[in-house]
């Protein structure tokens, strides 16, 4: 059963503070094949050349680095590369996973009714900002952090490939786009993101990574005993993890958000280093009373900006206790700057 992810989620400020290996490019190789005798002497007049030693990882850096200048040349020239989502469209989102009645609304209702439910709030949000157009998401969290250490001592587990595949037939069903969730436990974005590569080739697939989850500086600690944290170093691996599969696979952007409720989730925010293949989503992942919210919305996001934003509401948590309520879209829309990412938990 997928570990719970957001039982001990707090967002008043003044509280304490939710494989396959990279593909390198190299050149064209030289076939071989064996030679008869008379080959070999009439080979041996000639100077023989020695193969040339190819350094590939500086080759893909090479390829990186030119492929990252040209995206920044058109992003300059029109605002984003083509195919961008943000910032004409405001995404909004089920969250979940398809497995587990517990994680959130995706999952939680049999997959027709939740549809209909979706179909609902996607014509509020419309409705309420008819001058951007809404892009539909599903938020499937597909390695999640477990409350055991399984066989590799890591604490989390990754959908199976049929899940996986369900679900993005799901989106592609009801033209939704899809993101692939990571909570890491005590393995790491940079053993766990290749492991979804082949999937993020699909144009509709994005990435979403959870620090609260991410826990592989804190030896011992079990997941959900303590909030997990995130370097900017970790996001700008992630940020050209996925620069790299958008430029070898011909895609549109992608866009990665990052959840956070508190400041230390997410260290050296100043350090985050953006790509216009990336749109980076910087997400207010807390739930409770609108006023805590908002203060955390302002302390976390706002205060430390990256890019763009996102705002979390909770069906279960957000309405509890009375009076609280889960805020509207146009209570949304309101803050500034308005969320570009709206999802439901």
């Amino acid at each position: 059963m997928p570990y719970l992810s957001t039982l001990t989620r707090l967002t008043a400020p003044t509280l304490a503070s939710l494989g396959l290996a990279f593909a390198l490019t190299t050149l064209p190789g030289c076939g071989s094949r064996s030679v008869t005798d008379t080959e070999t002497a009439a080979l041996a007049a000639d100077t023989v050349q020695q193969p040339v030693v190819v350094d590939s990882a500086q080759l893909a850096r090479q390829v990186m680095q030119r492929d990252s200048l040209k995206a920044d040349s058109i992003a300059k020239k029109t605002g984003q590369l083509p195919g961008a989502i943000l910032p004409g469209h405001r995404i909004v989102a089920f969250y979940g996973n398809i497995r587990s009645k517990g994680m959130g609304i995706l999952g939680r209702e049999p997959k027709e009714q939740m549809f209909r439910k979706f179909a609902g709030v996607l014509k509020e949000w419309q409705a309420a900002d008819p001058s951007r157009p809404v892009q539909a998401a599903l938020h499937n969290v597909t390695i999640t952090a477990q409350g055991t250490p399984g066989k590799d001592g890591k604490w989390r587990l990754m959908n199976s490939k049929a899940t996986i595949e369900e679900v993005m037939s799901w989106a592609k069903e009801h033209n939704c786009i899809l993101f692939l969730d990571v909570q890491p436990g005590h393995s790491t974005l940079q053993a766990e993101l290749p492991k979804l590569e082949q999937y993020l080739k699909d144009p509709i697939v994005h990435l979403g990574i959870d620090p609260e989850f991410s826990l592989s500086t804190m030896p011992g600690v079990r997941p959900n005993q303590k909030i997990g944290t995130l370097d900017a170093k970790d996001i700008n691996f992630t940020i050209n993890f996925l620069a790299r599969i958008v430029s070898e696979n011909k895609l549109p952007p992608k866009v990665l958000t990052v959840h956070r409720f508190t400041r230390k989730m997410v260290s050296n925010y100043k350090n985050i280093k953006l790509d216009p293949r990336v749109q980076v989503v910087m997400h207010m992942d807390g739930h409770g009373d609108p006023t805590l919210k908002k203060d955390s919305y302002k302390a976390y996001i706002v205060n430390e900006p990256v890019q763009y934003t996102g705002f979390k509401l909770f069906y279960e948590y957000d309405a509890r206790p009375k009076p609280h309520h889960i805020m509207t879209p146009a209570e949304v829309i309101a803050l500034e700057p308005s969320p570009l990412y709206v999802q439901y938990q």
